[in-house]
């Protein structure tokens, strides 16, 4: 079997007219299939690798609308939900950054939190009148004396897992009968979106999502059209 850089790129070149996400995987496939030939002996390298692999625009998943955002909170059978669903749309948190936080770590009187984000690195994210509202109701519902924010309900007591919130949020998004996705970054985009539709700033956003690159939060401007018609209305002289 013989294949040259120059033939792939001259059957990649004629895939011109597809999309570039199924290019890339065709890239994908014949960079692994001709990896295994070189494993085999069969080949002396792969002819794939010096073909630069073309970078795809990351695409943000829409978050929920003001109007679905009511859906989820109305579809919570208990407390600990309601507290669940609160919390990741007042702090915007990551999955691992809500399982992590410590019922201590509540500053009740600045309505803040500090969490622990990617690479270790602590930044403040703060709780609205609401959300205090159902997780202080959820915490005097316990009896146990465990450390964490969000903890199971069978025994023994222990927090709550990253896959026992992702089941508490698919249950959720099910009594919802939502049509779009729901899972816990959904809730992040969706604090997000509706933040800049209300006029946050993007530098105020970065900061409270915790990332590192302005370019990262731009990405949540791009696909709130709510929020470019409302400036357009706003600015726009008749």
């Amino acid at each position: 079997l013989k294949a040259s850089t120059a033939d792939i790129r001259q059957y990649l070149a004629e895939s011109e007219l597809l999309k570039q996400s199924t290019i890339v995987t065709k890239l994908d496939i014949l960079s692994s299939f001709f990896g295994w030939l070189v494993k085999e002996d069969e080949l002396l390298r792969n002819p794939c690798i010096k073909i630069k692999r073309p970078r795809l625009p990351k695409k943000v998943r829409e978050g929920l609308n003001v109007i679905e955002l009511e859906q989820v909170r109305a579809a919570c059978k208990n407390i600990r939900q309601r507290a669940l669903i609160e919390v990741f749309y007042s702090t915007g948190c990551r999955l691992d950054e809500l399982r992590k936080i410590d019922k201590e770590a509540i500053d009740w009187e600045t309505s803040s939190v500090i969490v622990c984000g990617k690479g270790d690195k602590e930044r403040k994210v703060y709780l609205s009148e609401k959300a205090k509202y159902y997780l202080n109701q959820y915490l005097e519902s316990r009896t146990d004396d465990c450390p964490a924010l969000f903890v199971s309900e069978r025994r023994p007591i222990r927090r709550l897992t990253n896959e026992g919130i992702q089941y508490q949020i698919k249950k959720i998004k099910i009594a919802a009968n939502l049509d779009k996705p729901l899972h816990p970054h959904i809730m992040r985009h969706t604090f997000a979106q509706l933040n800049l539709n209300a006029g946050m700033e993007l530098a105020d956003l970065q900061a409270l999502l915790g990332h590192e690159k302005a370019d990262t939060t731009a990405r949540y401007a791009q696909v709130s059209e709510e929020r470019k018609y409302t400036a357009f209305r706003r600015f726009h002289l008749q």
